[in-house]
C-alpha cells in the first residue's frame, strides 16, 4: 500500500494581489522543472495543510499549493466580499500566468474537486489532467444530505452539537440560520458557530474519528474561515448555475482524468461521483472500500499516491 512521500517544504512563497480585498498566497515546492500540479484544497475555505505537498513525487512535479480567498494564509482571512466560485477560476489563472505554466495537472478533493472541474470546463485546453477525490457537485440536494436532513440519520449524537447554536424555530433550514450567526455583529455567537459548523465537518470526515482531523477542523483559524466561506458559497448555490457541473462535463472528455471516492463517504455520498463518471465515462473511477471522505485515510491516500505517479508517468510520455 502506497504512503505519503517524505516530508518537504516550499522553495519559494509568493503573495499575490488579486481583486481587492484579497491577497492569496501561494507556495511551489517539488522540482522546479517539474511536471507543473496545483493542488486545490476543500472548503471552501479549508486551507492548505503541510501534508497535502506530499501526494507527490517530489523529483517529479512541481507542486504549487495556494489558499483561495479568504482561507489559510490568503488575506484577509474569511473574507466574503468577492468570493465567488468564478472569482477563484480567475485567480487560478492569474497563479498560471503569473508562473509562467502553460498546461498543468490539477489535484483535488470535496470543494477542491467542484473548483477543480468548473475550472477545467473553463479553460480545458489549460489542464494536463484531473486527479479528484470526494466528488462535490454542489447541488441542492448535496447540500440538504448533509446540513438538514440525511447525515444526522448516521451521526444523530453529532448532529446535536450542530443544532445548539440555532435557536430551535429557526432549525427548518440551518443553512440560513448559521448564515445569519456567521456574519452576524456577536464575535462570540460567530465564533460558536463557527466550531460547531467546522467541528460537524470534522466528526464525519473519516470512517473511524481521527482525532487529528476533528483537532484540525475545531481550531479558531480553520472553523472560522471554513465556516462562514462555506456557508456564504452554500446559500448561493456555490455561484453555480442548476446541474452545471454535469452538464458541462463534455468538455472533459479530451483531458485524462482519475475519479477517486470512499464507498461511505458521509459527507459527499458516492452518487455524485457515480453521476460524474457517467457524463465523463473517460475517467477513471476508483471506489475505496472502508474509507469515508477524507484524503488522509489510508486506502484513499494509496490510491492518491498511485494515482498521481500513473498521471506523472502519462505526462511524461506526451
Amino acid at each position: 500500500m502506497r504512503s505519503l512521500y517524505s516530508n518537504i517544504k516550499a522553495y519559494v512563497e509568493h503573495s499575490l494581489t488579486v481583486e481587492p480585498p484579497h491577497v492569496l498566497h501561494v507556495e511551489e515546492c517539488g522540482n522546479p522543472k517539474g511536471i507543473p500540479l496545483l493542488f486545490v484544497h476543500g472548503g471552501p475555505g479549508a486551507g492548505c495543510e503541510p501534508y497535502h505537498r506530499r501526494f507527490f513525487n517530489p523529483d517529479v512535479y512541481r507542486i504549487i499549493l495556494f489558499d483561495q480567498r479568504g482561507s489559510g494564509r490568503s488575506t484577509p482571512h474569511a473574507e466574503l466580499e468577492g468570493n465567488t466560485t468564478q472569482a477563484l477560476v480567475a485567480d487560478m489563472e492569474v497563479i498560471r500566468t503569473h508562473l509562467g505554466i502553460e498546461r498543468w495537472v490539477l489535484f483535488g478533493g470535496s470543494w477542491g474537486s467542484t473548483l477543480s472541474l468548473v475550472y477545467a470546463e473553463t479553460h480545458p485546453g489549460r489542464v494536463l489532467g484531473l486527479i479528484l477525490r470526494g466528488i462535490f457537485l454542489c447541488r441542492p440536494r448535496e447540500i440538504e444530505w448533509f446540513y438538514q436532513e440525511g447525515a444526522n440519520r448516521i451521526f444523530p449524537d453529532y448532529w446535536q452539537d450542530f443544532l445548539r447554536p440555532i435557536p430551535p424555530e429557526e432549525r427548518g433550514n440551518l443553512v440560513h440560520a448559521y448564515h445569519r450567526v456567521l456574519t452576524g455583529a456577536n464575535e462570540v455567537a460567530r465564533m460558536a458557530a463557527a466550531k460547531a459548523w467546522s467541528g460537524w465537518e470534522g466528526r464525519t470526515l473519516t470512517l473511524v474519528e481521527s482525532p487529528t482531523v476533528v483537532g484540525h477542523f475545531s481550531s479558531a483559524h480553520t472553523a472560522l474561515s471554513l465556516a462562514r466561506i462555506e456557508c456564504h458559497y452554500f446559500m448561493h448555490d456555490s455561484f453555480l448555475e442548476p446541474n452545471q457541473i454535469l452538464r458541462d462535463a463534455h468538455r472533459l472528455k479530451d483531458i485524462p482524468g482519475v475519479i477517486v471516492h470512499g464507498r461511505y463517504d458521509m459527507v459527499c455520498p458516492l452518487e455524485s461521483a457515480w453521476e460524474l463518471h457517467q457524463a465523463w465515462p473517460q475517467a477513471e473511477f476508483k471506489i475505496v472500500p472502508g474509507a469515508g471522505h477524507a484524503a488522509s485515510e489510508r486506502g484513499t491516500t494509496d490510491v492518491l499516491v498511485q494515482a498521481a505517479d500513473d498521471m506523472a508517468q502519462r505526462c511524461n510520455k506526451t
